[in-house]
């Protein structure tokens, strides 16, 4: 098959939320429908709780909530699906922007019941950043949700992006029964299932059928006003709006009861943009071009407790991807091949021959990767746009136990290469201080020391306001700055020197004592040398 062909079969996208509001049970759903799974997991049987597909690591398990994005791959209609599933919490959003980053475009779950919520405008912001196409669905209309209209408002409001629904519930909280199609112009009646595929589905073509009157009662005129006022409120749905990033086609229904997803995943299948363009310090690379590349946008050490295997996550930009075939590692300028590159069911793994743009593959690693490498066939370009954000919780990390010092080096490096935090080393006394967006990191990362390298760690506060990696042509200035500041002045795990503020009239008054010194909040510039 021609790679045309290939990528034209592909759909790559993440699944993105405000915690809770139902984003791992729609992923669960969404392999369910893809027949990728035959039950969902997230269910009570026998006493015994099954956790959610996508969550495969033991503190998620224990939280009920992901930490760590999950990658999966389904068919579906003819179409290759590559989904992501994304941390929900705030503290892990340095996390959700880098998938975001490999993806082509992103379903936003939000919860009728609390509608736009803080994480929500978040994670927005960032798809705008990159006028990624967003498609809204909104979850849980099995409970006594809000006003329909007034969330659709709500999202213009304050996700600052015009909507336009192409399906509408049919009835809210008890009286939820199903959806209509605003595209097909068809109205769909579910059973509930909270554990497979809605069966015995009915389906009526025309709103005026008098047999909707006597399935819906009252809730058969409220829908022809509702359907009615829709289309005299909203423009026509227009593709092209949706693919700029400038329109978001809202989708409604039940996750857990599998109301709604049919509707949304026949949709995506036709709307969603196939494998795009990315852009590097050479340009933008076209997904159509002959020569593979690809980049590594995420890593995870001991995604299998039992083999302590470390793997960096690799979306294809373009070309052939091919097992046993030498690449190139821009950054280490050496050339590297991988015998047993994996494609994923969360945590499930099978080996691949090959795979093209819009995949993601798992590569085992010895210790080659950051994130952010570039690897090609052959070419020096590097893929441009997945920076390390200011931390904004610092923590000095205390070995609790002396006798396990190899471990806890080992361990602290290996977690935040995989970009879970960032590690920052004194240049004197080499202490080791972990920074962060949120204090959940620091939990997670104090639970994987312990039950993955078997390291016991405390963490002592540090009253840092920002890290601030800096640039200047002024030399002189420069190492004046580094000898006054040796104090304030660390390594990131790349060498690179950082400057740590104690607070934001310091660093506005080292910035007015310094004019020839560029202070920079996230790593995607040309560093200073150690």
């Amino acid at each position: 098959m021609k790679l045309k062909d290939e990528i034209s079969k592909r759909k790559t996208f993440a699944i993105i939320s405000h915690p809770d509001a139902g984003k791992t049970t729609l992923t669960e759903k969404f392999l369910l429908f893809g027949g990728a799974i035959q039950t969902a997991g997230a269910v009570k049987n026998n006493k015994i709780t099954k956790t959610a597909t996508s969550d495969f690591m033991e503190i998620e398990k224990q939280r009920g909530i992901s930490v760590a994005t999950s990658v999966m791959g389904f068919e579906y209609k003819d179409k290759l699906i590559n989904l992501l599933d994304t941390p929900g919490h705030k503290d892990f959003a340095e996390d959700t922007y880098r998938t975001l980053t490999a993806v082509d475009s992103v379903v936003l779950v939000i919860d009728c019941v609390k509608g736009v919520e803080e994480q929500t405008e978040r994670l927005m912001e960032v798809c705008r950043m990159r006028d990624t196409p967003v498609i809204v669905f909104i979850n849980k209309l099995d409970l006594e949700g809000r006003d329909p209209f007034e969330l659709l408002d709500e999202l213009e409001e304050k996700l600052k992006i015009n909507v336009r629904p192409l399906s509408w519930p049919i009835g809210i909280g008890a009286t939820f029964k199903g959806v209509y199609n605003l595209q097909e112009k068809n109205v769909n009646l579910f059973q509930s299932s909270k554990t497979k595929r809605a069966e015995n589905i009915m389906s009526f073509d025309d709103l005026s059928d008098p047999q909707l009157d006597e399935l819906l009662g009252k809730e058969a005129d409220q829908l022809r006003e509702d359907v009615e006022l829709v289309e005299g409120v909203y423009d026509e749905f227009d593709q092209t709006e949706y693919l700029n990033g400038k329109l978001a086609p809202v989708f409604f229904g039940s996750a857990v009861n599998n109301f709604g997803i049919q509707e949304m995943l026949d949709e995506f299948i036709d709307i969603a943009p196939a494998p795009k363009g990315r852009e590097t310090d050479e340009g933008e690379i076209d997904p159509e071009r002959d020569k593979f590349s690809g980049f590594i946008f995420k890593i995870h050490a001991n995604l299998d407790p039992k083999h302590r295997d470390r793997i960096a996550f690799l979306r294809v930009c373009s070309g052939k991807f091919q097992r046993n075939k030498f690449f190139h590692h821009v950054r280490l300028d050496k050339d590297l091949r991988f015998s047993n590159p994996t494609s994923f069911m969360a945590k499930d793994k099978s080996l691949i021959e090959e795979a093209f743009p819009g995949d993601v593959i798992g590569l085992y690693d010895t210790g080659n990767f950051k994130i952010g490498d570039t690897l090609t066939e052959g070419d020096d370009f590097t893929f441009k746009g997945i920076p390390s954000f200011s931390p904004e919780i610092f923590k000095e990390v205390v070995n609790d136990d002396p006798m396990k010092s190899k471990q806890l080096e080992k361990g602290i490096h290996q977690l935040t290469e995989e970009g879970v935090a960032q590690l920052f080393t004194a240049r004197m006394g080499n202490k080791k201080y972990i920074g962060t967006v949120g204090e959940l990191q620091f939990e997670v990362i104090q639970y994987r020391l312990k039950h993955e390298y078997n390291a016991s760690v405390s963490f002592h506060p540090l009253n840092f306001y920002k890290a601030c990696w800096f640039t200047s042509d002024n030399k002189e200035m420069l190492d004046e700055f580094v000898r006054l500041k040796s104090n304030y002045i660390v390594h990131d795990k790349d060498e690179n020197l950082v400057f740590l503020a104690q607070t934001a009239g310091i660093l506005q008054i080292t910035k007015d004592n310094y004019p020839d010194i560029d202070f920079h909040f996230t790593s995607e510039f040309k560093a200073v040398e150690a």
